[in-house]
Formats: C-alpha cells, structure tokens, sequence
C-alpha cells in the first residue's frame, strides 16, 4: 500500500491531491482524510483509490490518512501519506481613526501579496474598556465603521481580523492597535501694518492661518489690542483674514489675532498670535462722531456679490459741512460720505453677506484736525 501526494509541498489555500495504489485485498472503497477537512471516501478500483483533492491549510508537515473499508463496511487496512505545507505570507492591518461628527470613525486596509479575495471574515475592533464593534470583510475590503463613541487622543483601539468558517485565507494578519492621534493646532501669523499708524485713523491687520502647513479658509479672526475696539473677520481660501484697528491714542500698542475655527481638521479655539508691537503716532482730543440709526436690506436689483443695501449714518460734532465721514463694515471700507449743515453724513452702501451678517459699522472722520471713530450696531431694516 501507498499514499501518494501531488505536489508533496504546497502553499497555504492551494490544493493537492492524494491518491492510493495496493489497496488491500477485499477493499472496495478508501477514506481520505485531512486535518478538519470533510472526509471523501472513493471507490477502489484495480487496488487503486483517487485522487482526493484538499485545500492545504495552516503550515509545516501534515497527515494525510486512508483508511480501507471492504462491501460490509468493516476497516481492512489503513496508510498514511504526509505533505509539507509553506505558511501564508504575512498581510498588514492598517487603520487610521477620524471624529466626523463627534463620534470616531475607523478606515481600515487589509493588504495581501497573495491577492485579497480569500480574504473573507471579521474585523473586530475593540475599544477602551473592553466593548467590541465589527464590520464585514468581502474579498479583502472593510467599509468605514462608526464606533459609536467619541474617543479623545491618547485612548487606543485593537484591530484584529478573524476568517470566516471553512475559508482558507491568503494571508496571515496580526492584531493591531491605533492610538487616538492629538487634533493638530492652528498656526496664526500677524503680520506688522505697513506705512505709518497713526491715532484716531483705521490700521489694516493682515493675519495668516495655518494647519499643518495649509492655510484654513473660513476661520474666525479677532483682531484686538492697544485701546481698540474687538474686530472680527473669515479667512479666505488662503487662509488670510483683513481687519481695520483705530487706535485711541499714540504710544506702542499691543495687537494680537485670536482664531477659532469649526468643522475643521484643526484644533483651532481661542487659538492666538504671537503679539506684535506697534508704535501709534499723533492722535489728540477735541471733536467727536456719533453713529446714528443704521440698517440693510436685500436688494434684488443688485448683483453678486453685493446684493444687499445699506444705509449707513453719522453726525460729527462741533457740526460741520464738509466734513469727509469713512464707513467701515466688518473692518473693510464700503464708502465715504460728506456731512450736511448738520454734521451728518449718510451713505448708501452695497454690501456682501459677510459684511451684511457683521452686525456692526464704524465711522471715521478728522474733526478740526483730530481723528474720531465711533462703532455702532447694523442691523436688518424693518420690515426686509
């Protein structure tokens, strides 16, 4: 009797097959029987039974057995044939973890050089404290998993992948586990003001926000500092916020840009510049400015992007005619008017939605040889 395998080496998930010659006398069929594989029983035929095809699984040398069984079902003889089996290469496990939402998400990638469509089964992930969440793996690929948890930087998750039943799988892979990166920082840049700055007259700020070296559009830049009032504004799609500072009096000022940004990849709340110093010149007392009532409205006749109306008011004291009033919405220049016998000025301004949306206007003027400004609500005129 002989147990015969083809190929006698043979790597994991391939098949093989074992046949039998010298079948015992009185034999009419053989058993062929492989690690946890379902037994095949074959006829004998000339002392000869085969082949039987298996799936190799696991590695190293393994046991191939036959046994003998005659018409009346009784065992007359038994062999056993061995075949050498190369392990499965080993794949990788690569997850990355994201927090859309609130709660985590985990990406996982399975990779094999064998090919992935063996690679059938679960994922597991396991989370801090023991609770587990799966995911289906088909030939190799696992959809995005919402852990239904809110994991912060610094908790880790394991990662392992279990085959289905009776699959042969390509590749080995080991358990893993991911730590919960920390959310990177924004990076804000003030730039020093250009020419000179002088008291009671608008200062451009130019501040550049930055997340791991690319600029964050829509953030929410606060300039503030020396005496000024609190100007907010959005960073462009560079990542480059505008604003207009007016200075009370002269002497060295302290400026700094705060942002806070939402939906973003950064963590970027109350995050500030490193301040600047600047030297305000002149300045001094004597008239003043008032705003008056305000608002805006939508006009539809206007086109993009400025389709909103505004009107924009202000009164100078001691009154003056002639006097040049700037108005300023969401530290930008919309216009200049001239005041009346009255001390006023009124301007009729287009206006975008950021600007219409800033909730505020300033004006400014020189009144008798002295920089005023005065800040005041813009609110929706009534009824739109």
């Amino acid at each position: 009797m002989a147990v015969t395998i083809i190929p006698s080496t043979v790597a994991a998930c391939s098949t093989f097959t074992a046949l039998v010659t010298g079948a015992p006398p009185g034999a009419t069929s053989a058993v062929f029987t492989y690690d946890g594989a379902t037994p095949q029983t074959l006829p004998v035929v000339a002392g000869g039974a085969g082949p039987a095809t298996f799936t190799a699984v696991g590695s190293g040398v393994q046991l191939v057995s036959v046994s003998y069984i005659d018409a009346g079902g009784v065992v007359v003889g038994s062999d056993s044939g061995t075949v050498t089996v190369t392990a499965a290469p080993a794949g990788t496990i690569s997850t990355t973890l994201s927090a859309p939402g609130g709660t985590t998400t985990a990406t996982t990638t399975l990779t094999c050089s064998a090919g992935l469509t063996s690679v059938n089964g679960t994922l597991t992930y396991t989370l801090p404290g023991g609770a587990t969440v799966t995911a289906a793996v088909v030939n190799g690929v696992v959809a995005p998993t919402n852990l239904g948890v809110a994991l912060t930087a610094g908790q880790t998750v394991g990662v392992s992948f279990t085959s289905a039943a009776g699959s042969c799988v390509a590749c080995t892979f080991t358990p893993i586990t991911v730590t919960i990166p920390a959310a990177p920082s924004c990076l804000v840049l003030l730039l020093p003001p250009t020419g000179a700055v002088v008291a009671g007259q608008p200062t451009s700020l130019t501040a550049l926000v930055l997340c791991n070296g690319l600029p964050v559009s829509g953030a929410s830049v606060t300039f503030s500092g020396g005496g000024a009032t609190p100007v907010t504004v959005t960073t462009n799609a560079s990542g480059i916020a505008t604003g207009s500072l007016t200075f009370p009096t002269a002497g060295p000022a302290s400026v700094t840009a705060t942002v806070t940004a939402t939906n973003t990849t950064c963590s970027c709340t109350n995050v500030s510049s490193t301040p600047i110093t600047i030297n305000v010149t002149g300045g001094g007392t004597g008239g003043t400015i008032q705003v008056l009532p305000s608002c805006w409205q939508f006009n539809l006749q206007s086109p993009l992007p400025n389709p909103f109306a505004a009107t924009l008011r202000a009164r100078v004291s001691p009154a003056a005619a002639g006097v040049t009033v700037s108005f300023f919405v969401g530290g930008q220049l919309v216009g200049t008017a001239v005041t009346d016998a009255t001390g006023t000025a009124t301007l009729n301004a287009s206006l975008n939605l950021l600007q219409a949306l800033s909730g505020s206007f300033t004006a400014t003027a020189n009144v008798g040889g002295t920089p005023v400004q005065a800040t005041g609500p813009l609110p929706p005129c009534l009824p739109l």
